[in-house]
C-alpha cells in the first residue's frame, strides 16, 4: 500500500523552559527540554528539524553584561572624554538609553545628531506629512533643536509615548554632560561640531564610517567598537560591541552573545546521540520583518543570527506551485496536476535563480526566514518559551 502523503507542512512549537542564569549548561537544557516536549505532546524529532535559541538566553547564560561604568571608560579611553558627536542612534529605551548614559558619562559635552523624519530602523520622529508641509528637505537640511521645536513642536512616539528628543536630552544632562541636539541625515554635518564622533546606526555603519573618515574625522567608531573587550572584568563582544544589547537593570546591558558555533554544534550531537536524528540548530535574535502601521523595522540586532550550524547556510531553492499551475499546466486538473507539479519539483535544479517558475519565492537567507518565524514564535514577552523547534521548514509538496 502506497504511504499516504503528509498532510501538515512547517510547524513552529514555542519550547517551555527552565529560567536560564549565568553558568547554566545551555547543550544540556536545551536537549532536554525539546526532548520532554516531544514526549509530553506526542511528537517526534525528525532530520532537519529546526532547534532555536533566542540570544538573551545565550548571552545570559555567559553572563555577557556591561555595566553603564564600563561604558563610559571604554567610551572615554578610545573617544577622549571631550566633545563627542552621537550620531544616528535609534529611538530606543530598550536598545539605546541605557548605552546613551554610559557614553554621556564618558564625555563633557555631547552633540547627539538625529536622523529624520525616523530613525534607521523606522521609529518616526516626525510624520512625513509634517516634513512636507513645512518645506524641509530631509536630505539637506540641519534643523536646531530650536527650529525643530518650532516648526514640529512635541512628537511622542506613537507605541510608547515618549518624546525622545526630550528623553534623550534630559538622560544626558542628568549624567553631567552637556548636550547640544541638532537633525540631519548627512553624516559629515556632525563634523561642523566636533571631529570625535561615535556613529549609532546599525546596518549602515560600515557607510557612515567611511564618509566621515573621509570627511577629515579626527576619531570615528562605531558602537560595534564599544566594549569589544573586556573593561574591569566585565562581558564584552569582540564582533559587535554594544550592538545587539539590551537594557537589563537600570545601570547594567546584556550584551549580544558571543562566539556561540561551540553550542549549536554540541545541542546538534546531543539530538543526534538521543534521538538518531540530524537536526539544525541556531541562535536566533530579532526577527527581520517590518510592521505596515508603525513602519517600524524590527531587526535592531546586527544580524539575525549570530551562530548556526551548516545545514542553515544559504537561501531557499523553491519553485512557485501558483505559477506552475497557471502557466506550465493551466489544462491540467485533479491528480494529473498533482503528479506533473511533484515531477517538477523532484526534477529541479539545485540553483533556480532566473527562472521564472521560482520567481515571488523570498530570496532571503534561510536563518533570516527560520529567526524571523522564531521571534513571532516566541515574542518578547512573557511566552516562557526561548527555544523553539521548527519542523517540516525542508518539506515541499512531495513529501
Amino acid at each position: 500500500m502506497e504511504k499516504s502523503t503528509r498532510r501538515v507542512g512547517t510547524i513552529s512549537r514555542g519550547i517551555r523552559c527552565p529560567i536560564f542564569r549565568e553558568g547554566d549548561d545551555l547543550g544540556e537544557m536545551v536537549t532536554k527540554s525539546v526532548l520532554e516536549a516531544a514526549e509530553s505532546e506526542g511528537f517526534e524529532i525528525r532530520d532537519r528539524d529546526v532547534i532555536s535559541i533566542t540570544e538573551s538566553v545565550v548571552a545570559r547564560a555567559q553572563g555577557n553584561y556591561a555595566s553603564v561604568n564600563d561604558i563610559a571608560a571604554d567610551v572615554k579611553a578610545k573617544l577622549g572624554g571631550e566633545t563627542v558627536g552621537v550620531i544616528f542612534p535609534i529611538l530606543s529605551r530598550n536598545r539605546f538609553a541605557i548605552c546613551l548614559r554610559g557614553i554621556a558619562m564618558g564625555c563633557k559635552k555631547v552633540v547627539l545628531m538625529l536622523s529624520y523624519p525616523s530613525d534607521e530602523v523606522g521609529n518616526e520622529l516626525v510624520s512625513l506629512d509634517k516634513i512636507d508641509a513645512a518645506g524641509v528637505n530631509p536630505y539637506s537640511d540641519v534643523l536646531s533643536l530650536e527650529k525643530y521645536r518650532e516648526l514640529f513642536g512635541e512628537n511622542l512616539h506613537e507605541f510608547t509615548g515618549v518624546d525622545y528628543v526630550q528623553y534623550y536630552g534630559d538622560l544626558i544632562r542628568s549624567c553631567g554632560a552637556e548636550v547640544e541636539i541638532v537633525f540631519a541625515n548627512q553624516a559629515k554635518t556632525i563634523l561642523n561640531y566636533t571631529d570625535c564622533v561615535l556613529t549609532c546606526d546599525i546596518h549602515t555603519r560600515a557607510r557612515t564610517k567611511r564618509i566621515l573618515k573621509a570627511a577629515g574625522a579626527k576619531v570615528v567608531l562605531g558602537l560595534d567598537e564599544i566594549m569589544t573587550a573586556p573593561v574591569n572584568g566585565s562581558g564584552y563582544n569582540e564582533n559587535y560591541g554594544l550592538l545587539g544589547s539590551n537594557k537589563s537593570t537600570e545601570d547594567k546591558v546584556k550584551l549580544f552573545p558571543r562566539e556561540c558555533k561551540p553550542l549549536v554544534l554540541d545541542i546538534q550531537e546531543r539530538m543526534l546521540k538521543a534521538t538518531g536524528k540530524h537536526v539544525e540548530v541556531m541562535v536566533y535574535g530579532d526577527g527581520a520583518f517590518k510592521d505596515p502601521k508603525g513602519k517600524i523595522w524590527e531587526l535592531a540586532d546586527p544580524v539575525v543570527s549570530p551562530a548556526y550550524t551548516d545545514g542553515l547556510v544559504g537561501t531557499p531553492n523553491e519553485l512557485k506551485l501558483k505559477y506552475l499551475a497557471d502557466n506550465d499546466f493551466k489544462d491540467l486538473t485533479g491528480e494529473e496536476l498533482k503528479r506533473a507539479i511533484s515531477e517538477s519539483i523532484k526534477a529541479k535544479k539545485d540553483n533556480l535563480v532566473g527562472n521564472m517558475a521560482s520567481q515571488g519565492t523570498t530570496p532571503r537567507q534561510l536563518t533570516d526566514l527560520i529567526g524571523s518565524l522564531c521571534d513571532l514564535t516566541s515574542g518578547s514577552g512573557d511566552k516562557g518559551t526561548p527555544v523553539v523547534l521548527v519542523q517540516g521548514y525542508f518539506d515541499n509538496y512531495t513529501n
